[in-house]
């Protein structure tokens, strides 16, 4: 079903003024940097590495955080590992769930309940999705309670498709306030569509759903990766392969597009409705193919209601490897914690990053 746009609000044109408005400065990273980097900050058990980090959430409780993690590589199909961790603030390991449930975890999400929902991401014909498509894993969304207890899932293990029972690459999935479940189907060549479900799994609707949605069009996507909601419930999709932000309401409804905040992997709004927005593949010489041209890597900070940034934590650190082009970190997923402080997953460099605030 295509999604069909309703024209005439005032709150459309009002996030289109803004649009228009910021994208002539956004690749002009004026910004200030009030954050320093800290690694090692997680202690894991003797023997055990972590790998590529694809989410980050503080619990509800406020005294601890989650994170994904595809089992000490960058895959899980086949591992013995618990890919989901359950980290207090010190950076202990508390707790860990789901060995043998995933081939290439890549979405995560806890809700305001702690369940923690996690989806297997590749979509069919991506390479590291073979594993575990071999194994009858793929193209599910779990939820399980806070001790990892399986309570739903959505989605046929290890089939691909594009109608209300079935993905293709869910990258990720998360509950809104009224507790309708959003999932972003189509991770790099999937269905590139957002789908509604209710709380209890039944599908409600889609929006988009084009193949290879390169496109400028309203409630079109392209490798769409992530979602947040704000304080009232919009939902704040980062349209990642068309280097922008869609934004709708609760029902849906389109309201507007931000581009001026680089090729978002993923998004996090806290309760005072500050937007976080993590770019780790715009094109660098030898990087991901990203077209943001002119935007550097990093994490901008800003305001949700009005989409001011304020601030930019710039990617600086580069891998070098013999034989092979520079290559930026790529923080893809990021939570923040009630102090303030992010938490990023770098890709290339399999390893988390916490951001410290230290001026105000």
């Amino acid at each position: 079903m295509r999604y069909a746009i309703r024209a005439g609000s005032a709150l459309v044109m009002g996030f289109a003024a803004l649009t228009t408005f910021w994208a002539a400065d956004a690749g002009a990273q004026s910004y200030p940097n009030p954050y320093r980097a800290v690694y090692g900050w997680e202690t894991m058990p003797e023997g055990r590495e972590l790998g590529v980090i694809s989410g980050i959430y503080v619990d509800p409780d406020g005294e601890h955080l989650w994170m994904l993690d595809r089992c000490g590589a960058n895959n899980c199909a086949g591992s013995p590992l618990d890919p989901v961790l359950k980290f207090d603030l010190d950076g202990n390991l508390v707790h860990s769930f789901g060995a043998g449930l995933f081939g290439w975890p890549h979405g995560f999400f806890v809700d305001h309940e702690g369940n923690v929902w996690v989806t297997d991401g590749a979509p069919h014909g991506e390479a590291r999705g073979e594993d575990g498509f071999a194994l009858g894993l793929g193209h599910q969304i779990y939820k399980f309670s806070p001790e990892g207890e399986v309570l739903m899932t959505l989605g046929e293990a290890g089939v691909h498709g594009h109608g209300p029972n079935h993905f293709n690459g869910p990258s990720h999935a998360a509950v809104a306030p009224n507790g309708d479940i959003w999932v972003t189907d189509g991770h790099r060549g999937g269905n590139n569509r957002l789908v509604r479900f209710a709380p209890d799994g039944t599908f409600l609707m889609q929006i988009g759903g084009d193949h290879d949605s390169v496109s400028a069009e309203r409630g079109v996507f392209n490798d769409p990766h992530h979602i947040a909601f704000d304080s009232e419930g919009r939902i704040f999709v980062s349209d990642r392969g068309n280097n922008r932000i869609q934004i709708f309401d609760p029902e849906g409804e389109f309201l507007g597009v931000w581009t001026h905040f680089g090729r978002p992997s993923a998004i996090f709004i806290d309760d005072e409705d500050t937007i976080y927005v993590v770019d780790g593949t715009s094109s660098i010489s030898g990087g991901y193919s990203g077209t943001s041209i002119g935007f550097d890597r990093g994490i901008r900070i800003g305001d949700a209601r009005t989409g001011w940034i304020r601030e930019f934590i710039p990617e600086v650190e580069l891998v070098i490897e013999e034989g092979r082009a520079p290559r930026g970190v790529a923080m893809e997923f990021l939570g923040v914690d009630p102090e303030g402080n992010i938490y990023a997953g770098e890709v290339e460099s399999q390893r988390p990053v916490k951001w410290i605030r230290v001026r105000p």
